[in-house]
């Protein structure tokens, strides 16, 4: 079915949002250093998308483990590896679920939060105010937005994986019987800082770099309407969504 005269088709409508969305990075960078002047509101950003999102992340990261002990528990136990289970969870949380769960955690918790406050700002008129008064939005309002996600995410996996391994270890020690120190020493032994951990660090940082840039693309240029502004937040998500995941795949090809 061919596109109506002068409406441009889905993927072209696609492709002028992700082209508009790299100049408003490129915008973003240059506004860092003047961003630095108002370290006072990075630091309140930090804290609501940080330290806001624990609950969320400590429960999640509990559980997550603690099905993962379960689960891996009766699997390893067919091929007499359940000595193995504190590496396996260690891995898998460290490599791949600790930075993908903790980003989509924290776009359904913290990316909407950004989206609504600045799409907020958009309705109400109050970025073009600043403008008025000389005051760089980019610079007061979406570059400390986006570096507390860059610094927020990996601290926030880093708390998600301890949560996990806790989960695990109270499941397959505590309630299956499982050695403690045959959990604890297979798990220091096998699991690598820089090969593991060190490179879930970077993952999660790309992935509240890429959340927090969703976040506040879609608030920054939303609609200024209460119509706009729910589109907005939903688009987040979703878009937030689908790039991590598709992002996992990327750097996954790359650090292995």
């Amino acid at each position: 079915m061919k596109a109506k005269p002068g409406r441009p088709s889905a993927l072209g409508a696609a492709l002028a949002q992700i082209g508009a969305c790299g100049l408003f990075f490129v915008s973003i960078l240059a506004a860092l250093p003047r961003s630095l002047r108002y370290l006072r509101e990075t630091s309140r950003q930090v804290y609501f998308v940080g330290a806001m999102s624990l609950v969320i992340i400590m429960t999640c990261g509990l559980f997550v483990g603690m099905v993962l002990g379960l689960q891996l528990y009766h699997t390893l136990s067919i091929f007499g590896g359940t000595a193995a289970l504190g590496t396996v969870v260690a891995l898998s949380l460290y490599r791949e679920l600790g930075p993908v769960v903790t980003a989509l955690l924290f776009a359904g918790r913290a990316g909407t939060s950004i989206t609504a406050e600045i799409g907020l700002m958009r309705a109400t008129d109050q970025l073009a105010a600043m403008e008025m008064m000389a005051v760089d939005p980019l610079a007061y309002v979406v570059a400390p937005r986006f570096l507390a996600g860059l610094i927020a995410m990996p601290l926030l996996a880093c708390v998600f994986n301890a949560l996990g391994i806790f989960g695990a270890h109270l499941v397959g020690v505590s309630w299956l019987g499982l050695d403690n120190g045959t959990f604890w020493s297979n798990m220091t032994a096998n699991v690598e800082v820089w090969g593991d951990v060190v490179n879930g660090v970077w993952k999660s940082a790309a992935f509240g770099g890429v959340v927090a840039l969703i976040a506040t693309f879609q608030g920054y240029t939303t609609a200024p309407t209460s119509e706009g502004v729910a589109y907005a937040t939903t688009r987040t998500v979703v878009f937030s969504s689908i790039v991590t995941l598709a992002l996992d795949f990327v750097l996954t090809a790359f650090l292995m």
